[in-house]
Parts: structure tokens; C-alpha cells; sequence
């Protein structure tokens, strides 16, 4: 599954450059949208918060902030020393390298069969929490950049208002389950806040009302433990399949100029490895609690970018910040969805060798 998954987002890409079809653009954004909301409300019922170990979780909040923040840091001074840019671009495609791709993340993982698995459990709370951040950080930035706007605030304001629902009435809430109503909850909670962005233009991404929902779902008792993937082609797999498609598919299309494309490549590797050197920051966390090899596990975990990534980098496009940066940019988040599989396979094979290692300790 998790091939078929890395294909699906290699033939995403590839179509997206070679096909154009301006006039379809809003009818992916919400299909992707709607398959987004899906696997994010899936993240929420399986989240649950112990309010008795809140400690716990202040350090997950430092450390995914850490990992967020490391590689935006790390991609502004590359953009603005090492490519001579102008400040303003560098922070907002110095953002787009923050975010781990939550539902690319959780998708191949489950796809895996590491859902069980402690580094699943610590990367889905790290990626949930250090998209949060990133999403957070886009609206401060946006009023250092362009000035106070209204609806900037109103979009936090929101935002930290889903978190506190999420956080205050989390499984207290009987909904109807299954995928069919995961599914309908998904297509409902798109068509808000596309209502939103188009009557109000408040800019409002799917991601945090999706995962409120999920959170605050009250599952029978045989349901919290997360079941193993399936191997035949059920609704799950198509919505999950269709969603690797179509982030691939909704990059813009990739422009170099009159930059050889040698020099390109090597801009984009750069970039690439920094963004990740950041993330393996968490190698140097839960040193009490997990071995060495589990450390790299969730470090490379937490080095697929995707959705949210894109959707900074649209967002810094819609203001005008164009050019070889952005292409830098777009080639990046789009090297790390094709190597999404292969760090996924070095996930597995770290575990592996963890736990015959422990077998053999024993």
C-alpha cells in the first residue's frame, strides 16, 4: 500500500505539470478538501488527550514547535544569504518548509501497519501540534509582511476556539460512525468552510475544524484502538488514495527560466536536506523513553510535507510572491512527497531491527 501510495503522488505531480485545466482548479481544491477532512477526522478519533498527564504534552508542544520552527529558520537564511532574496518571500517559503504533511504522515503509516506502534502515536501528536504551529505563525507573519488585517485575527481567533472545543469536550459527543458518515461529516465541514472563505473571504483551512470534530467524537469502546488497513479496496483506501493523487496534482506549475537546471537541482537538494535537518531534532528528545533507532524513527516520521506546506506556499502566491523562490519551494515540498515511501520503508526497517534487538537483549 505504501507503493501505491508514493505512485499515486509521483503520477499527482507529473499530471499536474503536464495537463492544465484553470477551469477545474476549485473543483480539486475541494475534493481535496473533502479527503483531507476525512483523514483528519479519522486523526481526532483516535486522539485523546489524558488531562492527567499534561506535562506530557507540554513537552510535545516544545518539541514539535522546535521542529517547526527549525527549518523556517534554516530556509530564511538560505534564501536570504546564500540566493540574496528579498526578506518578505524568505519568511513565508521559509513557512512552508514547518509543517509535517499530517494526512500524507498518517496515511502511509496506517498504510504500514505502525499504527500500533509507539513512534505512530508520538508522530501523530507531533504532526498534528506542529502544523497547529505553523498554522499559528502564518498570521503574525502575514500582519509583519502586509500590515494589521482583520481577518487574519479572526482566522486565530478561530482556530484557538476549535482547539479549546477539541481539548474541553473531547469524546463527549455520540456521533454516528463509520466511513460512509466519516465521508458525509467530511463533504459537510468543507462545504462551511468554503462558505466561509467565499461569502466572508476569511481564509480558513479544513485542517483544525476536521480534527475538532473527530476529537470530539465519543467511539464505542472496541473502536479507540486503531483497526489494521485493510487489504482490499474499500472507501477508506479510495478517499486516502485519491487525496496522495490530488496534493501531487495541485502543485502550480514549475517554471525555471534561464537558471540551469543543474543549479536548480542543487538548490532543491540543499533545501530539502535542511528542512529535514531541522525535523531530526526530535533524535535528540524521549531519550528516557526510547532507544536510539525509535528516535530516527520518529525523526524521519516527521519528514513528509504535503498539504499544509502547499497551502502556505498558495498562500504567499495569492500575495504576489512569485519567481525562482517559489519554484524552489514547490520542487522541494514536491522531492519530499516523492520520498515519502522511502522514509516511510526507513521507519519500518529502524523498528525492525529495534525490536529484534530487544528480542535478542531478552
Amino acid at each position: 500500500m505504501v507503493l501505491i501510495f508514493s505512485i499515486l503522488l509521483m503520477s499527482g505531480i507529473t499530471a499536474g505539470q503536464v495537463f492544465d485545466c484553470p477551469w477545474g482548479r476549485e473543483a480539486i481544491a475541494l475534493i481535496t478538501s473533502v479527503c483531507l477532512a476525512y483523514i483528519m477526522i479519522e486523526v481526532g478519533l483516535e486522539f485523546s488527550v489524558d488531562k492527567r498527564e499534561m506535562k506530557s504534552y507540554g513537552w510535545d508542544a516544545v518539541v514539535a514547535s522546535v521542529a517547526a520552527i527549525l527549518p523556517v529558520v534554516l530556509w530564511f537564511f538560505y534564501f536570504m544569504f546564500i540566493l540574496q532574496g528579498p526578506w518578505r518571500p524568505a519568511l513565508l517559503a521559509g513557512l512552508s518548509a514547518a509543517p509535517t504533511s499530517a494526512g500524507v504522515l498518517f496515511t502511509m503509516m496506517m498504510a504500514a501497519g505502525l499504527s500500533a506502534t509507539w513512534v505512530f502515536k508520538k508522530a501523530r501528536t507531533l504532526a498534528v501540534l506542529d502544523d497547529l504551529v505553523t498554522i499559528l505563525l502564518l498570521t503574525p507573519l502575514q500582519i509583519i509582511i502586509h500590515g494589521f488585517e482583520w481577518r487574519s485575527v479572526v482566522v486565530l481567533v478561530l482556530i484557538m476556539l476549535f482547539l479549546f472545543v477539541a481539548f474541553r469536550w473531547q469524546n463527549s459527543v455520540h456521533w454516528p460512525f463509520g466511513q460512509m458518515w466519516l465521508l458525509g461529516y467530511a463533504v459537510i465541514l468543507t462545504a462551511l468552510v468554503f462558505l466561509i472563505r467565499n461569502k466572508m473571504d476569511i481564509h480558513l483551512e479544513v485542517l483544525v475544524p476536521a480534527f475538532m470534530w473527530g476529537c470530539l467524537a465519543r467511539l464505542p469502546s472496541q473502536k479507540h484502538s486503531p483497526a489494521p488497513p485493510a487489504q482490499s479496496l474499500g472507501l477508506d483506501t479510495i478517499v486516502k488514495g485519491l487525496f496522495m493523487f490530488l496534493v501531487g496534482f495541485s502543485f502550480p506549475k514549475i517554471s525555471l527560466g534561464s537558471v540551469p537546471w543543474q543549479t536548480t537541482f542543487g538548490h532543491v537538494l540543499i533545501l530539502t536536506l535542511l528542512s529535514n535537518l531541522g525535523k531530526s531534532f526530535t533524535v535528540l528528545c524521549y531519550r528516557r523513553k526510547i532507544s536510539l533507532r525509535e528516535r530516527w524513527a520518529l525523526s524521519f516520521a516527521m519528514f513528509p510535507r504535503g498539504e499544509v506546506g502547499a497551502a502556505v506556499l498558495l498562500i504567499g502566491l495569492g500575495y504576489g510572491f512569485g519567481g525562482y523562490v517559489s519554484n524552489l519551494v514547490m520542487l522541494s515540498l514536491a522531492l519530499n512527497l516523492v520520498l515519502t515511501g522511502i522514509f516511510i520503508w526507513i521507519v519500518i526497517k529502524l523498528l525492525n531491527q529495534n525490536e529484534r534487538a530487544s528480542c535478542v537483549k531478552s
